[in-house]
């Protein structure tokens, strides 16, 4: 199915009436890019890691677009949407409104990223590999395929990567293990693989609960694996020999406490997402916890750290 795609560059006072306008011709959402706002997230330091063009940053008007499907009442939704945008000079003084088009395809959406999602070997035995690709595993490789859809977890990530790392090194068969925000199921998988008697997956999104339950049966561990809708482990009151939580540090700020009184003596708690310039703080988190920091590795801009409980 083919969209067009309909940009509007208008003023900040003016978003929220163009934006309602764009759900009155019939989009479905809107994307909405005001410069303003990103910049004061930034300063706010809501966001721990962002790649953004210059040239969105230093706009001075927003951007906003929304999504019409090309059929035969495309027209008709285009002239009412100039006409409402023209009647709109009267409510708003230095109005803006510049209107530009583009088409796109609904394949360009869902499947042009899987082009660049290709197996990938992590440590010594365990290989990453999409659900759509053929690989033959050689000698003791162990093979977890995967179909991220709309959660997070590929394994091609370094934070990801960082994890599986460090549960390969960590991690011994006939163990507790509780993934805090599983995403695609990707780490709750690897755990499974690696010997791991039973996985508890946690994630707050309810999308990401069905990829990862998808991902746990294409990878035949439902046996091992369950994967529950949580808010962190607010609901979980059992234990654990590991917990992994590839997450952001605020959120792992947020879980060390709970992660401490719910892991056994001896027990690691292994968390990544972190961005290289807040691991500090998170490790004086997990030390003021009473964990033991007992490794620290990092892959590009972000870091893990692997805790004990003694």
């Amino acid at each position: 199915m083919k969209w067009q795609e309909i940009t509007v560059t208008t003023t900040e006072e003016a978003v929220e009436a163009v934006a309602d306008l764009f759900h009155q011709v019939g989009a479905a959402g809107v994307v909405i890019e005001d410069p303003k706002a990103i910049t004061r997230y930034i300063a706010e330091e809501k966001w721990d890691y962002y790649e953004l063009p210059r040239e969105l940053l230093e706009a001075e008007n927003v951007v906003i677009k929304g999504y019409l499907p090309i059929d035969e009442n495309l027209q008709q939704r285009l002239q009412q949407l100039r006409r409402k945008l023209e009647e709109m000079h009267s409510y708003f003084t230095n109005y803006l409104a510049e209107i530009s088009l583009a088409e796109v395809r609904e394949s360009d959406w869902e499947n042009c990223w899987k082009r660049y999602y290709k197996p990938q070997k992590i440590g010594q035995r365990l290989v990453i590999c999409p659900s759509w690709e053929s690989y033959q595993p050689s000698g003791d490789e162990m093979v977890i395929r995967m179909d991220p859809g709309m959660a997070f977890g590929t394994g091609t990530h370094p934070t990801t990567a960082l994890c599986i790392r460090a549960l390969d090194k960590h991690l011994r068969p006939g163990k507790t293990v509780f993934d805090v925000g599983t995403g695609s199921g990707i780490l709750a998988i690897v755990a499974a693989k690696l010997g791991a008697s039973r996985v508890l997956a946690i994630d707050l999104d309810p999308l990401a609960v069905k990829v990862a339950q998808a991902n746990v049966a294409r990878n035949g561990v439902n046996d091992v694996v369950k994967v529950v809708n949580g808010d962190l482990l607010t609901d979980v009151f059992e234990q654990a020999d590991c917990i992994v939580a590839n997450i952001v540090a605020n959120a792992i700020i947020t879980l060390a406490g709970q992660a401490y009184e719910r892991l056994v003596t001896g027990g690691c708690f292994i968390s990544s997402g972190i961005i290289k310039e807040r691991l500090e703080e998170v490790r004086k988190t997990l030390q003021n916890a009473k964990f033991k920091i007992i490794e620290e590795n990092t892959e590009g801009e972000w870091g893990a750290l692997v805790a004990r409980k003694e």
